[in-house]
């Protein structure tokens, strides 16, 4: 099991103003270069400039789109579909499809379990249902379970052996402190999930079973996550991962004893939607613990319908403009698709 390490950072006016500037005048015109130095460079790591969500890196300008395909015929169902079913549209240009992955394609799955204050009164539920769900996960994915409170730990790393994903699961012990679910599925996307592997190999996706109330929500008692709600939005619009919120809810037990205000759920709500439709998916609402194996079930097989396509765009100018981005399947009428809404080009 791993622990999240939390450092506190230095600040950088201690290091350039610090007393050898002031014991050495006669270095005063180099420390007064350092200092304007440091001015510029503090001023910019404050900059507003900060990518934005779904913004596309200079590096790279390779757009990837995960696209979720349900049919609206329960009597027919979506089949297997080819690179040669789907067209993109960008601000209405169609553009040139570079990269597919069939529904097919396995994934490595990270199911992130939410065992703070709110959540921890019923661990037994929780593992139970976990169990369930890699019970559930078809065998070529791997799957990782990790979980938070206030501290991230790596139950079990990314494998496909369901027999230490299952002793990992049955070791999970009750555990204490708040919630910071901001840093925990920041650490996850940066540090759990793999980036070095061929987007042919194997796609990422994070099933999160959370309240969403971070304890860094306006009148939430306690310190919460060091990430900031807006970072970890811009994370995740420039990962190729997908993030799927299994809503429990908390609110009625936890506003009745005053210990969260009701705003900090619609907060929560809100903020578990935008992580959801960026990805293209939405909220899985689970009212009880009692409903998240159906719920988990639900996930796993809408994963199944999820094709990964990815273009370079026609308009190579990075104007910092939003642009749309419009997945559609001409031949058949019949099917529903979701996938991200756009980006901003930079």
């Amino acid at each position: 099991m791993v622990a999240l390490d939390r450092k506190k950072a230095r600040p950088l006016k201690n290091i350039l103003l610090g007393k050898r500037w002031l014991r050495h005048c006669a270095c005063l015109i180099i420390g007064l270069l350092f200092v304007l130095y440091g001015s510029h460079y503090s001023a910019r790591a404050q900059s507003p400039e900060v990518d934005p969500a779904d913004t596309i890196r200079i590096e790279t300008d390779l757009v990837d789109v995960n696209v979720s395909v349900i049919s609206r015929d329960p009597a027919r169902p979506p089949g297997n579909l080819s690179l040669k079913d789907f067209m993109v549209l960008e601000n209405g240009a169609a553009q040139e499809i570079a990269f597919f992955a069939s529904a097919e394609t396995p994934f490595d799955l990270v199911l992130l379990l939410d065992l703070s204050g709110s959540t921890a009164h019923k661990l037994d539920l929780i593992k139970k249902s976990a169990q369930r769900f890699v019970e559930a996960v078809p065998a070529t994915n791997r799957v990782a379970i990790v979980t938070f409170t206030s501290d991230v730990r790596v139950e079990a790393p990314l494998t496909s052996d369901r027999q230490i994903l299952q002793q990992a699961i049955e070791k999970i012990r009750k555990p204490k402190g708040g919630t910071n679910f901001w840093d925990a599925l920041r650490y996850v996307l940066e540090s759990v999930l793999p980036h070095d592997l061929p987007n042919s190999q194997r796609r990422s996706a994070v099933v999160v079973m959370t309240d969403g109330v971070d304890n860094a929500l306006p009148e939430v008692v306690g310190d919460g996550s060091q990430t900031t709600f807006e970072q970890l939005l811009g994370i995740l619009r420039t990962s190729d991962a997908i993030v799927l919120p299994v809503y429990l809810d908390t609110e009625d037990r936890e506003v009745k004893s005053k210990r969260i205000p009701a705003t900090a759920y619609v907060w929560a709500r809100q903020q578990l939607a935008l992580l959801a439709g960026d990805s293209g998916n939405v909220v899985y609402p689970a009212r009880e613990l009692k409903d998240l194996e159906k719920v988990y079930q639900q996930v796993i097989d809408d994963l199944g319908t999820v094709y990964s396509l990815g273009y370079h765009p026609a308009n190579k100018v990075r104007d910092g403009a939003w642009r749309t981005i419009a997945v559609q399947v001409p031949a058949r009428p019949d099917l529903a698709i979701r996938a991200r809404r756009g980006y901003f080009a930079r």
